[in-house]
């Protein structure tokens, strides 16, 4: 029987039990769904045979490592929100904000105003390179480039006034 084949009737024989076994860790059967999904989707992709007797272990092993990786993106997720409120929440954080965003202007002023207008894109806008493509018309590489001088500028400078 090939890969294909075993994965393909474990899953079918044993989807809800799977579900079941991660929503009892998680409590959130959507995320318990998505989990059994990219479970199978990986052993799918992979090319190591894999034996009708220990496939079950294999795919319970791997859904406990990904519940283990869910509660720690979620641990870290929850910890780096917490440390931004914090930030959000002291009374100088809106005065670092602008001293950071004045130091920020000035380093802009030594570029040529096609790098300052890319960087300002992507900083203040948040658009991805080819979001500033699409919304500049320039070539993607000539974007790419001119973000790459600013960022350069503005971490020499911030680093000489700092």
């Amino acid at each position: 029987m090939s890969n294909t084949d075993i994965i393909t009737n474990f899953y079918s024989e044993h989807r809800d039990e799977l579900i079941a076994f991660v929503n009892s860790r998680l409590h959130n059967i959507p995320e318990a769904e998505d989990i059994v999904q990219e479970v199978f989707m990986r052993l799918l992709a992979n090319s190591t045979p894999i034996c009708e007797n220990t496939v079950s272990a294999l795919v319970y092993t791997l859904c406990r490592n990904m519940v283990v990786d869910w509660f720690r993106w979620h641990a870290i997720r929850k910890n780096a929100r917490y440390e931004w409120q914090t930030i959000e929440a002291s009374a100088d954080a809106s005065t670092l904000r602008r001293d950071i965003a004045e130091h920020v202007e000035h380093g802009l002023l030594r570029l040529p105003e096609e790098c300052r207008d890319v960087y300002r894109l992507h900083i203040y806008d948040g658009m991805q390179a080819k979001d500033i493509c699409l919304h500049t018309g320039w070539k993607y590489k000539a974007v790419e480039y001119r973000l790459g001088q600013a960022r350069k500028e503005i971490r020499n400078y911030l680093k000489d006034i700092s």
